[in-house]
């Protein structure tokens, strides 16, 4: 499989991420898998980490190595800003809006601390979403489909909601596994 684009670079398939805040937790879950075109390249990939000292969580999506130099980069964004993720993510999105080579990073990120979740982009969109619920990759909106649906229609936790949404997503999208990394904060 390709770009399409005149320069035909393979397509790189990767991910699903899925963060959740729902009674005093905040849940970042993301799949193993690395896909090439249709062949699976990796299925024990981690995708989600923490970051200042377990405080922060966070996921990409996309390109291994971007994903890897943006966690760096926000990192070193929450040292200048004492830790404060809502300022660290805003700054970040600026310069990678306007920064020349950071404009060609191929990922994006969710980071989230008890107190703010946020998906960031390439195009500088920081985005705050209203329900608590937030996911990306290719298997993104199956997630965020099936975690609203049990948002509403459940009393699970955010754990459990995290996993059975995987789940639903690991069985619809070819370029998501059931390979999970789990991190939580709070309760």
């Amino acid at each position: 499989m390709t770009s399409g684009g005149p320069d035909l670079k393979p397509l790189f398939r990767s991910t699903t991420i899925l963060a959740i805040r729902r009674r005093g937790q905040v849940v970042v879950v993301g799949d193993g898998q690395v896909s090439l075109g249709n062949t699976v390249m990796k299925g024990g990939a981690r995708k989600v980490r923490t970051m200042q000292e377990g405080k922060i969580l966070g996921g990409f999506a996309g390109s291994a190595a971007d994903g890897l130099s943006l966690f760096e980069r926000l990192e070193a964004k929450l040292g200048e800003h004492g830790g404060r993720l809502r300022r660290a993510a805003v700054e970040m999105a600026k310069d990678w809006r306007t920064d020349r080579v950071m404009r060609k990073l191929e990922a994006m990120l969710i980071v989230a601390d008890i107190e703010g979740m946020y998906l960031l982009s390439g195009t500088g969109d920081i985005i705050e979403p209203d329900d608590g619920l937030v996911a990306i990759g290719s298997g993104g909106n199956y997630a965020l489909a099936a975690a609203r649906a049990l948002c509403e229609h459940t009393d699970l936790g955010a754990r459990e909601i995290a996993e059975a949404a995987m789940k639903v997503a690991s069985d619809i999208c070819i370029y998501t596994n059931s390979n999970f990394t789990i991190e939580v904060l709070g309760e």
